[in-house]
């Protein structure tokens, strides 16, 4: 489970992201950062919309196969980023390791 500490929970806080941030795009999701404070641990919120599948099983998996890919590497992420993971239709079809592995 990521901790407490490295987690996005407030709308604010995904908004900042979403209207400051910038956005990088892979197969499986796009991945918005901004800079926080450099002294701050680095934060990260997930998005699966009932877009993606109407099942929450499915977009439950989703979300914990990248916090998981992001908890495994925290100690190589840089301190003071904010990030917010936006997961795309095509993820579905992809097995939770390999995720873990794109993220």
């Amino acid at each position: 489970m990521l901790p407490r500490e490295n987690r996005i929970t407030e709308k604010k806080d995904f908004d900042e992201v979403r209207n400051k941030g910038r956005l990088v795009q892979s197969d499986s999701f796009a991945f918005g950062f901004i800079d926080n404070n450099a002294g701050t641990p680095s934060r990260f919120g997930f998005v699966v919309s009932t877009k993606i599948s109407k099942k929450a099983t499915l977009r439950n998996r989703v979300k914990r196969a990248m916090r998981e890919g992001v908890r495994q590497n925290l100690t190589y992420i840089k301190k003071g980023i904010d990030g917010v993971f936006l997961a795309k239709t095509s993820i579905l079809n992809k097995p939770t390791p390999e995720i873990m592995k794109e993220v």
